[in-house]
């Protein structure tokens, strides 16, 4: 693999489209027959021991049953929501649906938007993968989620930390699932990112784009939430008796973006993933001829193989800060090196804080 190079967030490139679409979803249609009779009129089904009607009579209408212990029941017979009607249609519905998305996967009925983000496959596959992780593994608690606008551009800052970029993730489904505007994050990543085999489409399906100020931009304009890690490989990469020391925030080009586009800044503390895979050593070596910019060295890894790349089920908490505007400077602020300069130390500051505050009030890193 080449050497991999990270592209400055304010490094403004061009790059073509690649692919357009909006988000659509299929259904699936039931019927059920019954029986026909002469002339394809549908009848009833002959109830087992009682003597059939006589078409001649007509029949009179049946008194509904009014007794307290009468329930409403569904087309099957069953008992609404009992275990003949309600279970086995929901499962029936479950099915339908499950076959309707692979039929649409295999024939490539579905729409993916510029950046290659898959909204179907996010919301009904790749969350759905991911969320265990978020729950039970490492039991993420979410907090201040309200702080992030329910409509409109807005830039998520948080720190990195934890040799593997799992804090980007368990982020993503911290703003999908608990997000009461059912908001979507569009992660900037590296571009060793996108030249991995698998992780490339992975990401791409969902929603991550390369960490430059053009794609940040054309997201943000579009109204869509967009979260960087401006730590980048410092802060993954650091070794464990720095963690939770923030590094250098680059040169501030995700204020600059910010500005541009007049959208708040959220700053995120996210604490639990520097303890994943305690990181003693780097292999610098490795690194080089793999061409990763670290080959990290824990207590289990490499020495216990594969085994040894399971993370630590460490107890996380992410919490969003309050926003901090931007739509109040002139449109020339962008290009002052001193105002970005405050706001992006400000930034800064405000993840350092608040990462303090948590360390001091979770109990234990497992619990």
């Amino acid at each position: 693999m080449a050497d991999a190079k990270v592209i400055p967030f304010d490094d403004d490139r061009s790059r073509g489209s690649r692919g357009a679409g909006s988000r659509r979803r299929g259904s699936a249609a039931e019927s059920v027959p019954v029986g026909e009779g002469p002339g394809g009129e549908v009848q009833p089904l002959p109830v087992r021991g009682a003597a059939a009607p006589d078409p001649a009579e007509p029949e009179e209408p049946e008194e509904p049953d009014e007794s307290p212990g009468a329930r409403p029941t569904t087309e099957g017979g069953g008992e609404e929501g009992g275990e003949d009607g309600g279970e086995d249609g929901g499962l029936e519905r479950r099915v339908a649906a499950g076959l309707s998305f692979l039929r649409r996967r295999l024939t490539g009925d579905y729409e993916v938007d510029d950046f290659g983000y898959d909204a179907e496959l996010t919301d009904q596959v790749l969350m759905s993968l991911l969320r265990p992780m978020y729950e039970k593994y490492f039991r993420v608690e979410v907090k201040g989620v309200e702080n992030i606008p329910a409509q409109g551009g807005a830039l998520i800052v948080a720190n990195h930390s934890g040799t593997l970029p799992l804090d980007g993730l368990m982020m993503q489904v911290a703003v999908h699932d608990h997000h009461p505007a059912d908001r979507h994050l569009r992660l900037l990543a590296a571009d060793l990112v996108f030249v991995l085999p698998v992780v490339n489409e992975l990401a791409r399906k969902l929603g991550h784009t390369l960490a430059c100020a053009e794609d940040a931009e054309r997201l943000l304009a579009q109204g869509e939430l967009v979260g960087v890690m401006p730590e980048g490989f410092k802060g993954i990469g650091k070794p464990f008796g720095e963690r939770y020391k923030l590094q250098r925030f680059g040169r501030g080009g995700f204020v600059s973006t910010a500005l541009r586009q007049g959208v708040p800044i959220v700053p995120c503390s996210i604490v639990g993933a520097e303890e994943i895979y305690p990181m003693i050593g780097n292999s610098k070596t490795l690194a080089r001829l793999l061409g990763f910019p670290y080959f990290p060295l824990t207590p289990t890894f490499p020495w216990l193989g594969p085994l040894g790349a399971v993370p630590l089920p460490t107890k996380w908490t992410i919490q969003f800060g309050e926003p901090i505007p931007t739509d109040g400077y002139a449109p020339e602020a962008a290009e002052d090196p001193v105002l970005m300069f405050n706001l992006t130390d400000q930034v800064r500051e405000q993840i350092q804080h608040t990462l303090y505050k948590l360390l001091v009030q979770r109990r234990s890193v497992f619990f």
